[in-house]
């Protein structure tokens, strides 16, 4: 009877080959062996500060221009509008 104590097989003997297979997802080829994608060229990811108030003013202003029918206004278009109609030339001098 000690044997009876004793599994004939260890149930987790498989686990490599079962987290393998079914978690892991060995049908699927190693990313390694995927091609590569083309990164896009025609704009950058940047991280820039404003002031709370400032993203505040942002913010509302994207929501108004939504609700006056401009569906795809978001804050980054409208940042790129607000460069676009900067003029240098007629900034006030700085204070020095």
């Amino acid at each position: 009877m000690p044997d009876a104590k004793f599994l004939k097989h260890d149930p987790l003997s498989e686990t490599e080959a079962i987290l393998r297979q079914g978690f892991y997802g060995a049908d699927r080829p190693p990313a390694s062996a995927e091609p590569a994608r083309a990164k896009p060229t025609h704009y950058k990811v940047v991280c820039i500060s404003l002031y709370t108030k400032d993203i505040e003013n942002l913010e509302a202003t994207v929501k108004e221009l939504k609700r006056r029918g401009y569906t795809k206004a978001n804050k980054s278009q409208l940042i790129r509008y607000a460069l676009s109609m900067l003029d240098i030339d007629k900034l006030p001098p700085p204070n020095p």
